[in-house]
Parts: C-alpha cells; sequence; structure tokens
C-alpha cells in the first residue's frame, strides 16, 4: 500500500482507516463542508454544464448522495483492489458525459484539470470546515492531507500532475481559479437556490409530506444561506450572490454546533449507517424496517396533528405514500414521468435520463465494463425506439405533454432487451435463474420475498415480465421504485 511522508519523520497511509480523510467521515461538519464543495464544482462552467446535463442531483438528491459516499468510502479504502476498480467505474462514467453548454462551450467530464478541481474542492472545504468551527488544522495535518487527496487524484488520472505538488502553491492555484474560472452557472443556482427549497423527502420520510415541508420551510432558507456565507468572497462578489443579514454569524454558529460533536463518544455518529436508514422502504426486508416502520406511523402522527394547527392554504399536499393512479398499484402517467422517467428533473425524456437509469443499475450490481457496456448499448436502443414513437415535434427529447397524449406502450423490443440484459447481468453464476441472494443485490434495501417463487428463485420470463410490468404498467408496488422513482 501507498505511504507518503507527511512532513515530519512518520509514515502514514494514504488510504484506508489511519487516513486523515478517515477520520473525518463520520464527521457532522463534513455535511456542510460538502455542499460547500458542491456548490464550488457546479461554479466551474465544464462542471455545471455536466450536472445541468446529465446529474441526477435535482430529482434524486438522495440517491446521489448515497452513491457518492458509497463512492468515496470505496476510493479512500485500505483495499488498493477495490479502489482500483471503483476509478475504472468512475472513469467509465465520466467517459460517456460530454456536450456543450448553453453558450455553446464544449465540455467533457475526462477533462484532468476539471477532474482536478473537484478534488480540489473536496480539500480546501475540509480545511475551512476546520477552520470555521474553530479547530484549525496544523500545516503537518494539512500536508498529510493533501497527500491523501492527491493520491485520490492519481487513483482516477494516473498521476497528479493537475494539482500542485506543495501545499503553499496549492492556495495560490486554488484562488487563481476563484478569481478567473468560476461563474454564477446555472447548476450553482439551483443548488443554492432551489434544491434546499424543493428537496424530495427520503424514503424514511415520505410517508410524513406535511411534517418533511414543514421542516423543509424552516432548514432549507438556512443551509442556502449558511452555504453561501462560507463561499470565498471573490466568488460571491464576481457571482453577485446575496447574503442575507447576520448569514455569516449564523454560519460560523453552525459550523461550531456542528464540531461540537467531537466530545461524543467514538462510533456514536456513523455516516453510512445514516445514509441506509434513510433510504429504507417499509416493505424492506432489512431487520431494521421494523423499527422504521414504528417511526413512520409516529411521524405520520405528528404530522396530522401539525395540520390541524396550520391553517390551510390552498388544497393539501396528495399523500404520496398512497398509489396516485386511479387503480389500485398504479400510478398516473404524469407521476410515472415525473418520477421515473425524467430521472435529471428537467421537465423532459432525452438520453441523460434513461443512461441515469444504466448508471444506477450498473452501480447497485457493481457491474464490469463487458456487462456494463451491454446494459448501456440495450438502454440506448430503448431510447432511439422511445425517440422514433414519441418525439413528435423532432425536438430530439420527449416532452411530458408529448409521453401523456400519445398514452405509448413501452413494452417494445427494445424495452424487452433491456430487461433481458439486466436478468442476464444479475445472474452472476450463469444459472439461468437469479436466487435470493442475486435479487437483493440487486434490489439492496427494496428486496421484497413476496415476488419470489417458493424456492426463492426467479426465472428468466418472472423477472423480465416484472421489469415490464413496472415501465410499461407504471405500477408502484414494483422493488424497482427504490432504484429508479425514489429520491
Amino acid at each position: 500500500m501507498t505511504t507518503a511522508t507527511t512532513g515530519t519523520t512518520d509514515e502514514t497511509p494514504l488510504f484506508g482507516p489511519e487516513s486523515q480523510f478517515s477520520a473525518f467521515f463520520d464527521d457532522p461538519r463534513w455535511a456542510l463542508a460538502m455542499i460547500r464543495a458542491t456548490v464550488l464544482e457546479a461554479a466551474h462552467p465544464q462542471i455545471g454544464a455536466a450536472l445541468v446535463d446529465n446529474s441526477t442531483f435535482v430529482a434524486h438528491p438522495w440517491r446521489r448522495l448515497r452513491n457518492t459516499f458509497l463512492s468515496m468510502r470505496r476510493m479512500f479504502g485500505a483495499d488498493s483492489s477495490v479502489r482500483e476498480r471503483e476509478a475504472a467505474r468512475l472513469n467509465r462514467l465520466h467517459a460517456r458525459m460530454s456536450g456543450s453548454d448553453s453558450r455553446g462551450r464544449v465540455y467533457d467530464a475526462m477533462d484532468r484539470a476539471t477532474r482536478a478541481w473537484v478534488v480540489a474542492t473536496l480539500f480546501e472545504s475540509a480545511v475551512t470546515m476546520c477552520r470555521l468551527s474553530g479547530q484549525p488544522l496544523g500545516q503537518d495535518i494539512m500536508e498529510r492531507m493533501y497527500a491523501e487527496y492527491r493520491a485520490f487524484l492519481a487513483a482516477l488520472d494516473g498521476d497528479a500532475a493537475e494539482l500542485p505538488e506543495d501545499l503553499n502553491d496549492f492556495w495560490q492555484y486554488f484562488d487563481r481559479v476563484v478569481e478567473n474560472e468560476l461563474e454564477n452557472t446555472e447548476a450553482a443556482r439551483v443548488i443554492l437556490y432551489r434544491l434546499f427549497d424543493h428537496l424530495p423527502a427520503p424514503a424514511l420520510l415520505d410517508g410524513a409530506p406535511a411534517l418533511w415541508a414543514a421542516g423543509r420551510a424552516v432548514a432549507g432558507p438556512l443551509l442556502g444561506a449558511i452555504t453561501v456565507a462560507s463561499l470565498p468572497e471573490p466568488y460571491r462578489r464576481r457571482a453577485g450572490l446575496p447574503e442575507m443579514p447576520g448569514a455569516s454569524t449564523l454560519m460560523q454558529g453552525a459550523y461550531l454546533a456542528a464540531g461540537l460533536a467531537r466530545f461524543l463518544p467514538a462510533g456514536w455518529i456513523n455516516a453510512e449507517s445514516i445514509i441506509e436508514t434513510l433510504s429504507l422502504s417499509p416493505d424492506s426486508d432489512d431487520p431494521r424496517a421494523r423499527t422504521v416502520a414504528a417511526l413512520r406511523s409516529r411521524m405520520k402522527r405528528a404530522a396530522a396533528l401539525l395540520r390541524l394547527l396550520t391553517p390551510s392554504s390552498g388544497d393539501p399536499e396528495p399523500d404520496r405514500s398512497s398509489p396516485t393512479g386511479t387503480d389500485e398499484g398504479r400510478r398516473s402517467a404524469e407521476d410515472f414521468f415525473r418520477t421515473v422517467l425524467d430521472q435529471t428533473g428537467d421537465g423532459h425524456l432525452d438520453w441523460p435520463d434513461l443512461a441515469a437509469m444504466a448508471r444506477e443499475l450498473s452501480t447497485r450490481l457493481d457491474l464490469d465494463e463487458p456487462e456494463e457496456t451491454r446494459l448501456y448499448d440495450a438502454f440506448a436502443a430503448w431510447w432511439r425506439e422511445l425517440q422514433a414513437a414519441l418525439d413528435t415535434d423532432g425536438d430530439g427529447r420527449v416532452s411530458a405533454q408529448e409521453y401523456a397524449a400519445a398514452v405509448p406502450s413501452l413494452a417494445g423490443p427494445a424495452l424487452i432487451r433491456v430487461a433481458e440484459v439486466l436478468f442476464e447481468v444479475t445472474d452472476k453464476d450463469g444459472s439461468g435463474t437469479i436466487d435470493a441472494n442475486e435479487y437483493q443485490a440487486l434490489f439492496r434495501t427494496a428486496f421484497h420475498r413476496d415476488l419470489t417463487t417458493t424456492d426463492g428463485t426467479h426465472g428468466r420470463s418472472a423477472f423480465v415480465g416484472d421489469f415490464l410490468a413496472f415501465m410499461s404498467g407504471r405500477r408502484t408496488s414494483s422493488p424497482y421504485d427504490p432504484l429508479l422513482a425514489d429520491a
């Protein structure tokens, strides 16, 4: 395993439980730092354009958070083989993202300088979170952590040449990019002024929309104000970001309060457990599901009390815990388009939406390159079939109106092929059936025991039929909801 001199006579592993990154992973301050880093990434024109065109962070932020968390855990873990596999997966994912922004400027997610900026924002935001919480890092710890982040970049790009070797030179590099390259991009504005105000509930709280909306109404603007106040002043000035009166004090207080977590006993805060619990669905076979069900029941009672105490304004918010369609277990065409097909949340269906589906399934199954390519190719063929059938105005994408007007049956030959490829890559042992372990590997926290046969296996026809029923019948009772519809 690679080691690096830290500026003292000690040698410390750059990855694994002894790394500086690992010490911060369960730190509550890291949540604030990650939001800040994401805004600085989105403010880069190339990254901002790629996010707007390809990312699911608006429509499915919790899923994006979970995937990002798991990816960073793999990349900074001690197992070099896991890290190499994850780096290869990320490179394949980014290689599929290129295009041009609204001003005609070309972007490429594999651009080395742009990828270096992503790593730079993570390191700088970690240093800033410590300073803002009254626990500034010493020079030796900063140098040690900087070496870890450069090694992270090297694992992706083969080397870390795009980031300065010396920490002092890094600060000059960072200030130069902030001053000369960052912009008030659409992606940055969405994160600061739309995402927090319209953040969908995680699966845990999806059954209590009134309670979630009340909490979001308070926390959303505060998170936005805290994030803006924590950004570098030259960027705030250049982008014309308004700062709420008292925001600096609020931001300082938030970081100081989060920093108090250092007084808690070790292990009391576990980021992985928190994220997985938020993602639990009520019909999961996870042992924690019963506890979550009890919490849901209490939250629903609290939400009912809140509705009694809060004056009603306009139509009541629909209860999304029940089917939204006219038939039991079915959702309306509009809801199906919004929650399943429109993965990027831009109001249209195009290739990036189906690519996001393929990406999510490939991630859950941890596919190797040949299997991943087969799945992407199947989704690409399905997109061509959909475009030919539904794109009536020829603009290269399908609007919600075009979809609803056609009321299509989506179960054409290309979608059947998608289902067959998904079955083949899930059937890891090539037995011709999917056993309980393979099925659970696909659906993770959404494993439904009642969808298996008596011997715990799924045949090809049953699996394909279930997938087609979800994609063409718009069923809400399918285990695919947590993969493709849940936030």
